[in-house]
């Protein structure tokens, strides 16, 4: 599951000076999600995902676009990978689906709200969803391709996430609450580096966009 995890849902942290850091006022960061989250409505972006086995010092890099979706209280993401190999993930609240034409495999993960946030990290979530499943501390304000991003580090309240993420760092673009770089570091000592360019913010997304098509694939649940 934590290798699937990696796909659905991205090195060293940077260090920044303390005044830059004192600069960033994590309460007004949260609360200015708050009121972003309560317009969201959906996003498209292209996607670069990283991931460092650090043993062997190898970079595993998947791009391709992703998509998110808000209803109600709930958020639906559909992540179309398109290098080196096609594949296709969904996530509907309720059930993690991969999509794998080279086998013709479609493989579903039964999954909980507790996936849920940190496979839509950054995507339009409130400053209170990210305190209740965080312990979140601002490292300092960043310009990433021209957007002030508050540099967040975040480490998980639920053991079973700390189990897969010792700690996740995020530059949050607070106005939109819009992720635009994201590191995930295993305790292992392996990390992703995710990096989204290409944002579309609030603009209509076709509903078959997020509903995998049936392709006479063998299923496989687990």
């Amino acid at each position: 599951m934590k290798r699937i995890v990696w796909v659905s849902a991205a090195v060293a942290l940077s260090m920044l000076p303390i005044a830059q850091a004192q600069n960033c006022d994590v309460t007004r960061v949260l609360a200015q999600m708050d009121a972003a989250s309560a317009k969201f409505q959906s996003t498209q972006a292209d996607f670069k995902w990283d991931v460092l086995q650090t043993v062997v010092n190898e970079h595993d890099i998947q791009s391709g676009t992703i998509y998110f979706e808000r209803h109600g209280d709930s958020t639906s993401m559909a992540a179309y990978i398109k290098q080196p190999a096609e594949k296709t993930v969904f996530y509907n609240g309720s059930t993690l689906t991969l999509l794998q034409p080279e086998i013709k495999q479609e493989t579903l993960f039964s999954a909980n709200s507790q996936y849920e946030s940190f496979l839509t990290l950054g995507f339009g979530g409130s400053g209170k969803d990210l305190q209740s499943n965080w312990t979140v501390t601002c490292q300092g304000m960043e310009s990433i391709d021209g957007t002030q991003t508050a540099k967040l580090d975040l480490k998980p309240k639920q053991q079973n996430v700390a189990n897969m993420f010792s700690h996740i760092t995020v530059w949050i673009d607070p106005v939109r609450s819009l992720g635009l770089k994201q590191i995930f570091y295993e305790p292992s000592g392996d990390n992703r580096t995710a990096t989204y360019t290409a944002v579309k913010y609030n603009t209509k997304i076709p509903a078959d966009m997020f509903k995998p098509k049936d392709k006479g694939y063998t299923v496989i649940r687990r």
